[in-house]
């Protein structure tokens, strides 16, 4: 089992730290996996809040959608001569579409990829619908989602991953999805935290699941830690940079409400405060 063809999203907003290192994270992903990389851009119709549109000129409007398309192609060409430099495959998309709609349509174009790479919301964000493209991708798409921090990272690596084990079906769907990365860990840890998970109350937490891993010829540990006065997520987080982790994968949590995603409260705050690429499934 094996990386294919990974997808990421790359921004066309004005160029910052975050976007770049995520361009070079995923071209440094396809390589290790000598894989097909689909760099896919949007070039996005200008927001207008419908109380404005009719008197905002037709040529301000196509102004705003001209700079909107010469930043798409900035963006692309950028991604075009990096992959090139590196000598993996890709192929650039530059995809036209709503703010409402872009979410959607990341959602379509990764259920053809064996993987989606991603960018974490940045407070200095200037992509607003930034966390509906990570919801999108996570929950919409039926495929594993990475998830780059904005700071840190700008190359893959995989000597030391932590797998957030709560036995529960998304977490033992990121941890198939992410075997392709596991086989390449010099060490796995499976870490279940707390007492009130089904992991913690099958025998020895953990153990299960690290001998079906050790069974793939996988350098597998389990650790049971307990937390206080911290939530789940940072807790984990706090391990993970104890432990040395350079990925930490997890299942992806959400509970529908009037078509609304809510996230559960570990997604929730693994994704604001990440300090390692996350691996998520749903």
């Amino acid at each position: 089992m094996n990386y294919r063809d990974i997808l990421v999203h790359l921004d066309a907003e004005p160029a910052s730290a975050g976007s770049e290192r995520r361009r070079s994270y995923a071209i440094s992903l396809a390589a290790m996996f000598e894989a097909q990389l689909t760099g896919l851009v949007f070039d996005l119709e200008a927001y207008v809040p419908p109380m404005v549109m009719a008197e905002l000129p037709s040529d301000i409007r196509l102004q705003q959608q001209r700079e909107s398309a010469a930043s798409a192609r900035k963006a692309s060409d950028a991604f075009d001569q990096s992959a090139r430099t590196v000598g993996i495959g890709y192929e650039t998309r530059i995809v036209q579409a709503s703010h409402g709609m872009a979410p959607q349509q990341l959602a379509s174009h990764g259920r053809v990829a064996d993987l989606l790479v991603v960018g974490q919301s940045d407070p200095a964000d200037e992509m607003p619908i930034r966390g509906d493209l990570i919801e999108a991708a996570l929950f919409e798409s039926g495929r594993p989602t990475l998830i780059v921090p904005y700071t840190g990272y700008d190359e893959a690596r995989f000597e030391r991953v932590i797998i957030a084990w709560d036995g529960g079906r998304e977490a033992t769907r990121a941890v198939h999805d992410a075997l392709p990365i596991l086989h390449r860990a010099a060490q796995a840890e499976v870490l279940v935290i707390g007492d009130d998970t089904a992991a913690s109350r099958a025998g020895e937490p953990g153990a299960d699941l690290a001998l079906h891993l050790a069974r793939h010829g996988l350098n597998v540990t389990a650790k049971r830690l307990s937390y206080e006065n911290i939530d789940l997520g940072n807790a984990a987080l706090s391990h993970a940079a104890d432990f040395g982790a350079d990925l930490l994968v997890m299942g992806g949590f959400a509970r529908p409400r009037l078509r609304q995603i809510i996230l559960g409260g570990m997604t929730r705050s693994i994704l604001e405060s990440m300090t390692l690429p996350v691996l998520m499934s749903h």
